[in-house]
């Protein structure tokens, strides 16, 4: 009794140094180099896949057109009918015969299935009917995609963020320059930032400091625009910075001139404000620089707000660049992000 082979890949008829796939009814164009033999296994149905150069065994060989073998010299052709019926017996063998090629296929359509979930291209029995069994189509992963990176946050700054201090008293913050720190005692309640390390002052006894940043809220003034505020204010700056302190000592030797070096209006929080920029000559050490600037503050009673600026002259003393980026960057606190508005194009000049 002979029987279609099932689906798998048989020497090709037409290019025996190939495999070709024959899907149960009829050649394919799928062609492969032939892969390493493994054991045969017996099927359900006892059928083996041909040895190298051999038909399968109970069917017709090349020529047969059981199988769609050309005799030689003639095209392929489709599937064709198989033997003529025997009878009984053989409508019998035949209906078997179908009802096994249904369940076989069954069988090879899981074990394909499974192999595409378990990345195991082997026949649902470990490969020993790999010959009897449909390809593993090699599938390529997706690719990963690297996961986005969070948006910045927008929360307002912290008084824990090491980047910024904030005044909450007048409702802003301020950027912190490297190399700077904030207050470690209460000596002046307005000091907000200041250079980090100390050396003793040229002037009378006491210990001074290269860089020193302000806040705090104007009040008993006369003074109505933040132009004629900061006007007013840099001259106490200086005094208070490079003349005489709050506790009577002259640590520079007194004030000897000055001459202003910038001045204007600036956005500063995202409002109009206006600065005052002096250089400072002393009569002990290299001098420095002062500047008063002061914008309408967006909290409490509304009163403006004074930040002041006091950078030593010389090679020890900050950049003026490092005022122009403080002064650039004051926020309103809960609104980081707040930036430019009037005057925004116009900085500090030094």
């Amino acid at each position: 009794m002979s029987m279609t082979p099932p689906p798998g890949w048989y020497r090709d008829p037409s290019a025996p140094h190939l495999e070709r796939w024959w899907d149960g009814t009829a050649w394919t164009d799928h062609r492969r180099a032939p892969q390493a033999p493994v054991p045969p296994a017996s099927s359900p149905f006892g059928l083996q896949p041909p040895a190298q150069g051999q038909p399968a065994p109970g069917h017709a060989v090349a020529g047969c057109p059981a199988l769609g073998h050309p005799a030689p010299g003639q095209p392929l052709s489709g599937p064709v009918a198989p033997a003529a019926p025997g009878g009984p017996r053989r409508a019998k063998a035949v209906a078997l015969t179908v009802a096994g090629a249904v369940l076989l296929g069954a069988i090879v359509t899981g074990a394909f299935v499974l192999g595409r979930d378990d990345g195991d291209d082997a026949g649902a029995d470990g490969g020993g009917t790999r010959a009897a069994t449909a390809p593993a189509t090699a599938t390529s992963a997706p690719p990963v995609t690297p996961p986005t990176s969070a948006p910045p946050s927008s929360s307002p700054p912290s008084a824990d963020d090491p980047a910024v201090v904030v005044d909450e008293l007048n409702g802003i913050t301020l950027p912190l320059p490297d190399g700077w720190i904030r207050p470690r005692e209460a000596a002046d309640p307005d000091l907000v930032m200041s250079t980090d390390g100390i050396y003793d002052c040229p002037g009378d006894p006491g210990l001074c400091r290269h860089g020193r940043v302000f806040s705090r809220t104007a009040t008993a003034t006369d003074a109505t625009t933040p132009k004629a505020l900061a006007e007013s204010d840099i001259a106490t700056v200086a005094d208070e910075a490079y003349d005489e302190d709050r506790l009577g000592r002259r640590p520079f030797g007194g004030m000897v001139s000055h001459r202003v070096v910038g001045s204007g209006q600036i956005a500063v929080a995202g409002r109009a404000g206006y600065y005052v920029r002096w250089r400072v000559t002393t009569e002990k050490g290299p001098g420095g620089y002062v500047q008063s600037l002061a914008f309408p503050s967006s909290v409490g009673t509304g009163a403006p707000v004074l930040v002041r600026f006091v950078f030593d002259a010389g090679p020890d003393g900050p950049p003026l660049s490092v005022m122009d980026r403080i002064t650039r960057g004051i926020r309103p606190v809960g609104d980081a992000g707040t930036g430019g508005g009037v005057g925004s194009s116009i900085g500090p000049s030094s």
